[in-house]
């Protein structure tokens, strides 16, 4: 039993995989865009050779450096642990390293020091980073035995920007003595001690390391590093309470996250988005731009984008007017797609009245309301701010480029007027309330006033316009509301465009 508990200390099972099939391809697509892996080899100090890989944006952005986050497996696990955190991280502009620790994986070494010799192999990897210049800040990501090994580096180099600590043991003497009651080894507690300082003997002798010098706590007292703990509340393995322990005594910025599960249980959704704004903040990757996310998904043809146009709100409609056709897609889940051979603005035609209607559209609701015309379109550049309030789902995660959140009635409905704040109705529905009003005029007024008559001729045209749009149905209100909010988006870029000129 004893020596048991010894290969469960310093050899545990040993992960024994193939990196073509285990690992993401070579080239590989995420998110819409293109990443490379590259494999090398690293050694430390005690001559054993590392296996390691590193994802990386595919081509690597010229003249631009980019974070890196070292990801760091646990005691049983490898490199191809990190494949979830690549997917978080590739689209952030995140470059991802991993690592098979010595002893662990394919790597050289008999044994594993749950964090001790560990930390040295870390050292190299950040050494190799470091001599890179396409690698801006660096940041640890560490699960069980990974999070010990990142905190016990991360106290020795202050440089480091930040670190996810998952599942992370305060104090390796006082674990094996928790793992004795969970196990329910029936031994007095002298007779445990005593066998756990046997242990202590062989595994110095074998691993070259003293347990006793396994503490989290002492190290976290001088270590000032943001941090962001995460544990599982169902986890018998390493009690949640090690995380607390560990957090109480750290010295820097730190957060405690709490979710379902046990030690080797898949995290939860929310704990990764967590875990990628986290790193989002502290490693300050350079952004993508939404220009080149629109151009590299739509046809905009003629449409420019200026410094005033809400680019998210424009990225919203599209993917909503795609989504509002009878061929649009039913998984959320897939790229956000508008045909190829029509651009948005032969969309945007096809749906929605021109540009030269909606001219007229400003010119009668400025002249209905006794405005001036420049006044109107200042109005309308204040009434929309309201109107963009609305965002799509908070990002895009495990490789989805989410089309902006729930079904495609729900991203109808939001846009429909009657969700719209009060002041943005009023202005949208002036026109046509100013119609009703004036085609109610008495009759015996048209003879008495021949300009009035002709006004109410074509008011009256317009009415019977506005009774048979009323007629085509659902779909052609959805498609209506929609390229009148895209409209309302572009006039204020134009009006933002001409203040800034005047």
């Amino acid at each position: 039993m004893i020596e048991q508990f010894i290969n469960f200390v310093i050899r545990p099972p040993r992960a024994e995989y193939n990196p073509e099939q285990y690992l993401w391809d070579k080239e590989f697509s995420l998110a819409g865009r293109t990443y490379q892996r590259q494999d090398l080899e690293l050694k430390n100090a005690r001559g054993h050779t590392l296996q390691c890989s590193h994802y990386l944006p595919s081509p690597f952005p010229e003249d631009t450096s980019l974070p890196c986050v070292i990801y760091c497996h646990g005691n049983s696990g490898c490199r191809a642990d990190a494949n979830e955190a690549a997917v978080i991280l590739l689209p952030s502009n995140i470059t991802v390293f991993t690592l098979d620790f010595s002893g662990s994986g394919l790597s050289d070494g008999n044994y594993v020091s749950l964090g001790w010799h560990e930390k040295n192999d870390l050292k190299m990897v950040v050494s190799y980073l470091r001599s890179n210049k396409q690698i801006s800040r660096i940041g640890l990501w560490g699960r069980s035995m990974g999070a010990v090994t990142s905190l016990l580096y991360g106290a020795e180099d202050p440089s480091i920007a930040g670190m996810v600590l998952d599942s992370a043991f305060s104090n390796l003497y006082d674990l094996m003595m928790e793992l004795v009651d969970v196990y329910k080894i029936r031994l007095p507690k002298f007779t445990v001690k005593m066998a756990v300082q046997y242990m202590r003997r062989v595994i110095e002798k074998k691993a070259k390391f003293d347990i006793m010098d396994l503490n989290c706590l002492l190290v976290a007292q001088k270590t000032f590093i943001p941090a962001l703990f995460g544990h599982g509340s169902d986890d018998k393995f390493i009690q949640p309470h090690h995380s607390d322990l560990i957090s109480e005594s750290y010295a820097g910025d730190k957060n405690v996250i709490k979710f379902d599960g046990d030690h080797n249980s898949s995290r939860p959704q929310f704990f990764y988005d967590s875990v990628s704004i986290f790193f989002y903040n502290v490693l300050h990757p350079p952004q993508v731009s939404r220009a080149d996310k629109l151009e590299k998904y739509y046809d905009l043809g003629d449409l420019k984008l200026g410094s005033g146009v809400n680019e998210n709100l424009i990225y919203e409609i599209l993917s909503s007017l795609r989504s509002a056709t009878p061929d649009a897609a039913s998984s959320s889940s897939a790229l956000p797609t508008i045909s190829t051979t029509k651009s948005v603005t032969e969309l945007l035609s096809e749906v929605a009245p021109s540009a030269d209607q909606e001219s007229a559209f400003r010119e009668e609701t400025a002249h209905d309301n006794n405005e001036p015309t420049n006044d109107v379109q200042d109005k309308v550049n204040d009434q929309t701010e309201d109107c963009f309030s609305c965002t799509s789902s908070n990002r895009e995660s495990w490789g989805r480029c989410s089309s902006l959140g729930g079904s495609d009635e729900e991203s109808c409905a939001d846009l429909r007027a009657d969700n719209l704040p009060q002041n943005t109705v009023d202005v949208l529905a002036t026109p046509l309330r100013s119609m009703k009003e004036k085609c109610s005029e008495p009759k015996e007024d048209e003879k008495k006033h021949k300009k009035n008559k002709t006004k109410t001729k074509k008011k009256k045209k317009k009415k019977g316009e506005t009774a048979d749009k009323k007629g085509k149905g659902e779909r052609f209100e959805k498609l209506e509301a929609l390229s009148r909010r895209l409209r309302l988006c572009l006039l204020k870029g134009s009006i933002h465009r001409r203040h800034q000129s005047s």
